[in-house]
């Protein structure tokens, strides 16, 4: 038979898995969407993640600054060592991680509760996102539990799946999103019921006004309810356990829909 390198060089000839450019096509944008979740997905069982509390907040906060985020900073790496301490996240038997500490893998907010969970020698989850102006992952971050998606979609389903808790700091459109997408989320019953818990009350009764939103019957009275707020790391963690979650206690799977 003659040598046929015309052929051999097609693009047409490369193996479907080996093409980049197919793989990155309009019409394979469904197989990136399962990849990118499956692939953490793996990673996490194999880690024995169960459960985790997420904590959301500016990528802008300062370690020391005297002002609303400074003080954020302090308490977020207080309450990420506090509650990798109580929450089952240190584990030496073999078993399974509960109440892990997971954030958007990102500086500020983030940034300090995963480094509070490495201070308490836990595992610390980065689930970072590509952006135009890119974010590298912060430095406490367990190396194999620091991850990178493409598809704000699957990450975000990703931070939600195992949550036992969230814990909100102040912060802008990012944390705003995230915050709602859960509470959205637990309101309309397709995802688990967790206590949400806002750091600093008087920042979020000046950024929403619930209030108001019940006045005009555009959400339900019950639906106040599904914020906590608390203005210390132990007030945190108080409010979490008042809200259902059961520190060294049984993990229970998620009932994402």
């Amino acid at each position: 038979m003659p040598d046929t390198p015309a052929n051999k060089a097609s693009p047409t000839y490369l193996p479907a898995m080996l093409d980049s450019p197919f793989l990155l096509g309009d019409s394979t944008r469904g197989a990136r969407f399962m990849l990118e979740y499956q692939k953490t997905e793996e990673i996490l069982r194999a880690a024995g993640i169960r459960s985790t509390i997420v904590c959301f907040g500016s990528a802008r906060a300062h370690e020391g600054e005297a002002n609303t985020l400074g003080r954020a900073y302090d308490a977020a790496r207080a309450f990420g060592r506090l509650a990798s301490e109580r929450g089952g996240a240190l584990c030496d038997d073999g078993g399974e991680h509960c109440n892990v500490i997971a954030t958007g893998g990102g500086p500020g907010i983030m940034e300090a509760a995963n480094r509070g969970a490495i201070e308490a020698g836990a595992p610390s989850i980065g689930f970072n996102i590509t952006l135009p102006h890119e974010q590298e992952p912060n430095p406490w971050t367990t190396p194999g539990l620091t991850f990178q998606f493409h598809y704000f979609a699957v990450r975000k389903f990703h931070l939600a799946m195992r949550a036992a808790g969230l814990v909100v700091f102040p912060g802008g459109f990012g944390t705003l999103d995230e915050l709602f997408e859960v509470i959205t989320l637990q309101q309309t019953g397709k995802m688990h019921r967790c206590p949400v818990v806002l750091y600093n009350r008087a920042f979020w009764r000046r950024l929403i006004n619930l209030d108001l939103l019940v006045e005009e019957k555009l959400i339900a009275p019950k639906d106040v309810a599904l914020f906590r707020y608390a203005e210390t790391p132990e007030g945190i963690w108080h409010e979490l356990v008042a809200g259902g979650l059961q520190p060294h206690g049984p993990c229970t799977s998620s009932s994402f829909k």
